[in-house]
């Protein structure tokens, strides 16, 4: 059979072709520039190219990097996709010379080399900002660590904390989400050039200065995973997928705690949008705005991991190009949460009347009556737990406050124990006092203000030994690109 059909079919060419050469001028060009150069520099350094040849090729590089408007080109079908164009370009430069960028690499390992250091920067940026956040919470648990709240579980008053408490159960798992990210990082940090197509190379190739020259940490030792593993791209995007899936719970109790019926949270008017029609309302929008937006970045997370399901273990494209791009939105999308509550929640402010008024409308200081009665009386924590269940029965069906409940308490009491209680009314006022139920609570982790000062240096060290290893790993990067540009520049002077 004779086949008379050229490439590339239109539709084919329409379809994938040339929304791939798009994706390459928008998201991986400049890293393409980078790989060409890292590896030109190798060729020569490992003397698998010859020095006047490594000149030239550079040469043509840089008029190709300097004189061809990237922006401007449009997919024509003349070149199969952005790597041909550059070597056609070479070619047309410097004849069949132009061709010997490409010894010892493929595709392949350039390819997974690029979508890497497109993930790495973002990935980096998306740590930064949490980190950001992160300091920004700290910041804001320290100025609210005495300010009452009423924390809710099931969605009922229980007990009183504080503010600052509560915050800093938020960084705990907000740090605990960052160090996740940066093992990720970590992980996509692993230079897989020198992998080849598959199994590396004939050539004396020298597969850690790629990685140096790249700004990578080390390279990726098996060369079969360097083109078949994807678990950079589902271990990343499962390590971002956990902020946006942990902060999501924290906005939902925003938009709980900010509601009309309850009050607790005030929302300044600078994050308030008015109804058009009815006057009185007060919106806190961006609360529904964080909502979406996370809800958007973990979905986009899925559809990164979920392309990767069922694939086969080798180079394929349904890890690549067009898929590599599809999950960069989930960056976007989370930077914005992390930047709008970084703004949102250090604006906002506690209602000490609402708050005040729930306290005492829902009793929820009764435990620390129960745990002074097992302290002070002897009694059983079940017995001392059913007169204080008694005791807040009684004030609430009298609509008073439990400050006020002492005489529903005396007789609860002996009705349960047939004798008076030796807690008399200031003890009783004290013991259901919601300052007193969080000053007792000053074991690890409680809300009391030394065992929170405590906790605030603790999370303060991680986000400071964080933010160290990023602008380490950042520094590293600096220093790559400077050292890649006097290699490169030193191979534009020509031989010595």
């Amino acid at each position: 059979m004779t086949d008379t059909s050229i490439f590339p079919d239109p539709t084919y060419r329409d379809a994938v072709l040339a929304p791939l050469f798009e994706g390459v001028k928008t998201h991986f060009a400049g890293h393409m520039d980078a790989i060409n150069r890292a590896h030109l520099v190798m060729l020569v350094e490992t003397g698998i190219l010859q020095d006047q040849d490594g000149a030239a090729i550079a040469e043509a590089l840089l008029d190709i990097e300097r004189n061809i408007d990237r922006q401007a080109l449009e997919y024509t079908g003349e070149h199969e996709d952005w790597f041909f164009l550059v070597e056609a370009e070479l070619r047309a430069r410097l004849g069949d010379l132009g061709g010997a960028l490409h010894t010892a690499r493929s595709r392949n390992d350039m390819d997974h080399t690029m979508f890497k250091m497109a993930l790495r920067a973002r990935a980096e940026d998306a740590l930064a900002r949490m980190l950001t956040l992160g300091q920004a919470l700290l910041d804001k648990a320290r100025s609210e660590r005495d300010t009452l709240i009423v924390a809710y579980t099931h969605g009922q008053p229980a007990q009183p904390s504080t503010f600052g408490h509560y915050l800093s159960a938020v960084i705990e798992v907000l740090l605990a989400d960052a160090k996740r990210l940066e093992a990720a990082i970590q992980h996509v940090d692993h230079c897989p050039m020198g992998a080849a197509a598959i199994t590396t190379s004939g050539f004396p190739i020298d597969r850690e200065r790629m990685a140096e020259l790249l700004g990578f940490q080390s390279v990726r030792l098996n060369s079969y995973g360097c083109i078949a593993g994807v678990d950079y791209v589902t271990g990343l995007y499962s390590a971002l997928k956990l902020p946006m899936i942990h902060l999501g719970r924290v906005v939902q109790d925003m938009a709980f705690w900010s509601a009309f019926e309850v009050g607790q949270l005030h929302v300044p008017r600078s994050l308030v949008q008015i109804s058009s029609i009815m006057p009185q309302k007060r919106n806190p929008v961006p609360i529904e705005h964080l909502r979406h937006l996370a809800s958007v970045a973990a979905s986009r997370c899925d559809t990164m991991i979920n392309c990767m399901h069922n694939t086969p273990f080798t180079d394929m494209n349904d890890s690549e190009g067009e898929v590599q791009q599809a999950g960069y939105g989930a960056f976007e999308h989370a930077g914005r949460v992390l930047d709008l509550l970084t703004a949102f929640l250090p604006a906002c402010s506690i209602n000490g009347d609402r708050v005040a008024r729930t306290t005492d409308a829902a009793c929820i200081t009764i435990t620390e009556l129960a745990d002074t009665l097992v302290r002070d009386e002897e009694l059983s924590f079940r017995q001392a737990h059913e007169i204080a269940a008694q005791t807040a029965r009684a004030v609430i069906a009298d609509a008073q406050p439990l400050g006020g409940g002492f005489a529903a308490f005396s007789q609860a009491f002996e009705e349960a124990t047939g004798r008076a209680a030796t807690l008399d009314a200031a003890g009783f006022a004290s013991a259901v006092d919601a300052r007193t139920f969080v000053a007792r609570r000053d074991r690890i982790g409680g809300p009391a203000p030394a065992a929170l000062d405590s906790a605030f240096n603790t999370y303060q060290h991680e986000i400071r030994m964080l933010a160290g290893d990023l602008k380490a790993r950042l520094e590293r990067r600096t220093t790559a690109e400077t050292d890649l540009n006097a290699a490169f520049d030193a191979l534009l002077k020509g031989p010595r």
